[in-house]
């Protein structure tokens, strides 16, 4: 994607610091790429599907990480109980069924993931520590430490099928 690594518009990881900054950096640093992945391209292209009869897309990648975001952050870690954007009980992947090529849908997948993620640094960055909990239905009691850690393998996973969907729309390969 860069001809050079300092024309890599992500900011790196920190590799000195404590924990909670590492840990937060490599998350940015994830988001980053993926947003990265999903910049620049039509509608049609962010909605392309990789395969018949997968849904995956990098339209429906980032609607899945808007609910993924406040899911884990504003719904476990604030307690909310938001409900989610895209997914319901009828349709649990409407994140990826509902990612049709429009401008507003696109718009509003932009939107959604950008509010979700500036809730969850505001969320981090005032946390008393990594130790705090919340209550995942599921799994019970889980510390932001767990969900930080999670959302990283979380991101890492979906950019790798990112990096596949964008060098099939249009041959960008890198970051």
């Amino acid at each position: 994607m860069f001809d050079s690594t300092d024309k890599d518009p992500r900011v790196a990881p920190p590799r000195l610091g404590g924990e909670g900054q590492v840990l937060a950096g490599y998350l940015r640093h994830q988001r980053q790429t993926l947003e990265l992945k999903c910049s620049g391209l039509a509608p049609e292209d962010l909605a392309r599907r990789a395969v018949d009869p997968s849904t995956l897309s990098l339209l429906g990648l980032l609607r899945h990480m808007a609910d993924v975001e406040r899911d884990w952050f504003r719904v476990v870690m604030a307690g909310t109980g938001a409900p989610p954007y895209y997914w319901t009980e009828e349709d649990p992947d409407g994140d990826f069924n509902g990612a049709q090529a429009a401008e507003a849908v696109v718009r509003d997948a932009w939107n959604h993931w950008r509010e979700e993620v500036a809730f969850a640094e505001r969320l981090v960055e005032d946390a008393s520590g990594l130790g705090v909990t919340g209550t995942d239905p599921e799994r019970g009691e889980v510390s932001l430490r767990w969900v930080l850690v999670h959302m990283i393998e979380e991101y890492a996973r979906h950019n790798g099928h990112a990096d596949l969907l964008r060098e099939r729309i249009d041959g960008t390969v890198g970051g």
